[in-house]
């Protein structure tokens, strides 16, 4: 393996797999994700060493793949028998932090919209272009993710409908 793939990998990991659980709601599905894309972006290395930073690419390359997996799986699939349940796992830390629950009860499209808005700092454009929907969607899509956010936060920050 390449030393300044390694050293890339040893360096921006933790966020992004901060970055990862934010847009898929779960540490298990952030570590697949990173995983994921790093398996792609450590076969063409080479081409993207000579970028200045390629963790923009690698962040976008992980929300346009997070799309992809979200539009996916939208299908309903039938089963034949019913799955066992899963074996005990730690609650993660964030599990009872109320902004951590209000992000992650959003619908995975607003939930999206909004960490790449808010915590990437893209522009309504650019979301719109990664997302493959409308500049007006994602406006409404924010729209309508704030004000649950809004309404599910106001008490808690003592703020009401100015917020």
């Amino acid at each position: 393996m390449d030393e300044d793939f390694a050293e890339f990998v040893r360096a921006a990991l933790p966020g992004l797999l901060r970055y990862g659980h934010l847009l898929t709601g779960n540490p298990h599905d952030a570590a697949d994700l990173v995983q994921i894309i790093l398996e792609k972006i450590g076969v063409r290395w080479g081409t993207l060493r000579g970028a200045e930073s390629p963790l923009p690419y690698v962040k976008r390359a992980m929300a346009n793949t997070h799309i992809s997996r979200w539009r996916s799986r939208r299908r309903e699939s039938l089963i034949a028998d019913i799955p066992e349940p899963p074996p005990y796992t730690a609650p993660d830390r964030l599990e009872n932090e109320p902004l951590w629950q209000a992000l992650a009860a959003l619908p995975p499209r607003q939930r999206t919209v909004v960490v790449l808005r808010y915590y990437e700092g893209l522009s309504e454009a650019e979301i719109a272009d990664a997302m493959r929907i409308s500049p007006g969607t994602v406006k409404s899509q924010a729209s309508k993710a704030l004000a649950s956010l809004r309404g599910k936060l106001g008490s808690l920050v003592g703020v009401g409908d100015e917020w």
